[in-house]
């Protein structure tokens, strides 16, 4: 795949300051939607306290950040129960980069501690994933790789 001169001349800069995305990004893992997604969640960067997830949303193509992306969440409540109370968008920044905090989601029927999330972007096509906190983390990085259309 041919990348732009724009492209070329971002990785060397990024390569002069020391800092590489490489040269192969793979796509983030699909995982299941679940039975609880509801479309239009509030924009909003945390449904509680506790637990604070950040990322990059970048390119499957140049591995280069898609700025602007659509990152939805949704977890169940401290009581194992979804609701709208525990919904939220974020926009990632013009660096791809996003936060988000919640508590620390609870297993519940034989699931393990997850956070699901829907990821879109103009050109890309959409990623349905989901993020298992490690036991006794606080906070986690999860970088997110989306493919395009």
């Amino acid at each position: 795949m041919r990348r732009s001169r724009v492209s070329i001349m971002f990785s060397i800069l990024l390569l002069l300051n020391g800092i590489s995305y490489g040269s192969d990004c793979t796509p983030t893992e699909p995982d299941a939607l679940g039975p609880f997604y509801k479309p239009d969640a509030p924009v909003r960067s945390h449904v509680g306290t506790g637990y604070v997830l950040t990322g990059t949303v970048r390119s499957a193509a140049d591995c280069m950040p898609v700025p602007g992306s659509r990152v939805e969440f949704w977890l169940a409540g401290p009581d194992g129960e979804y609701a709208d109370a525990y919904r939220a968008t974020v926009f990632s920044d013009s660096s791809g980069a996003f936060r988000f905090e919640s508590h620390i989601p609870p297993a519940y029927y034989g699931r393990p501690q997850h956070i699901h999330l829907r990821v879109s972007a103009a050109g890309f096509r959409t990623l349905v994933t989901q993020h298992y906190p490690e036991k006794g983390r606080t906070a986690a990085v999860f970088d997110l790789v989306i493919m395009p259309e």
